[in-house]
């Protein structure tokens, strides 16, 4: 579970969409109030799914083979086929031309609720519901799961939590070479993408069909 769970919380803030985007909240007028309302949101949206997952299967992980057991398996393998689909259909297809963001005028008058929002539209929802899939073999009795999952809500929060401190810390360094790390996400959007669910998808798949076969 440990391992599923890093692998997943990774892929989840090497996103290229919701980091462009918070990049975007922050360079706007009161950015970090706007900035600190995106990170909230979407950390609050991570623990809300695991929460609800925990009190569903009572905090005890189902028996090895058991038709919640297999459910979780199955769901994490469909949704692994789904990315390496997904990724492959990507990567054969000719690139998008780049045209002009039209996210600058709109985040640039966006309140903090839209900020809050935006967190919830821009996360990877295949990738939080592959966690919780996993999360379901979390024993709350067991203090060591209580720390992967703690540590799976804050890695796939880690890059918005950097940028954030990075901009209170030093706003003014910290908002040019976050607009050159925007421009080459920008560039580079593609392939990430492609890579991400490329990866990801083929560990789900391979783990999925390891746990259904032993």
């Amino acid at each position: 579970m440990v391992l599923d769970l890093l692998v997943i919380g990774a892929a989840i803030t090497l996103g290229p969409l919701h980091n462009s985007a918070f990049i975007l909240l922050l360079s706007a007028r009161h950015g970090l109030r706007r900035g600190l309302a995106f990170l909230l949101s979407w950390l609050a949206n991570l623990v809300v799914v695991i929460a609800c997952v925990v009190l569903l299967s009572g905090g005890r992980p189902p028996q090895h083979h058991s038709a919640p057991s297999t459910a979780a398996v199955a769901a994490k393998l469909a949704i692994g086929l789904a990315l390496v689909v997904y990724g492959a259909h990507r990567h054969r297809r000719p690139p998008p031309p780049r045209r002009p963001s039209r996210w600058t005028a709109r985040i640039d008058g966006a309140s903090p609720a839209t900020a809050v929002g935006l967190a919830w539209m821009l996360q990877p929802w295949a990738l939080v519901a592959a966690g919780a899939a996993t999360a379901v073999d979390a024993n709350l009795s067991a203090p060591a799961d209580w720390f992967a999952l703690t540590c799976y809500c804050l890695l796939a929060t880690l890059s918005l939590i950097v940028m954030q401190a990075y901009a209170i810390r030093a706003p003014r360094v910290a908002s040019a070479r976050l607009r050159s790390l925007r421009d080459w996400t920008g560039h580079h959007q593609e392939r990430l993408i492609v890579t991400l669910s490329l990866l990801v998808g083929l560990w789900l798949t391979v783990r999925s069909v390891y746990d259904l076969a032993t």
